[in-house]
């Protein structure tokens, strides 16, 4: 992500849906997860919010590291706080893609993480009060 400049937000004047992934809502654990922070995002949801752009939440469900209890009170919270959200999407994380790091030679970065099943996304989206 990058920082909001006045072409970005002249865009933004004219865009009538943005769907924002958060990688994870913990600025030190999405570093870890990803390699940067969460900061930018964050910020482009309160941008959002104040400009009353709509906008859909995602947030891929990763056993081990998007799952915490607190981590999802807390995306909760940062939700509840953004006035233009229309919609909260829980996506189950799955290992569909690493055939792909092998092919290329990669070593897979979540090699031993199991793929979230039904319970997971039931307990989280309880947590998160989300149907």
């Amino acid at each position: 992500m990058v920082p909001l400049t006045d072409d970005i937000k002249k865009l933004l004047s004219l865009t009538d849906l943005v769907l924002l992934d958060i990688k994870h809502i913990d600025e030190n654990k999405c570093k870890d997860l990803v390699g940067f922070s969460n900061q930018l995002e964050l910020d482009f949801a309160h941008y959002l919010s104040k400009h009353n752009i709509p906008i859909w939440i995602r947030q891929v469900l990763v056993p081990g590291y998007t799952d915490d209890e607190q981590d999802l009170l807390t995306l909760k919270h940062f939700i509840a706080s953004l006035k233009s959200v229309q919609k909260v999407e829980l996506l189950p994380y799955h290992d569909m893609g690493k055939f792909k790091w092998k092919k290329l030679c990669f070593d897979y970065p979540l090699e031993n993480i199991r793929n979230a099943n039904a319970q997971d996304m039931d307990r989280a989206k309880k947590i998160l009060e989300i149907p």
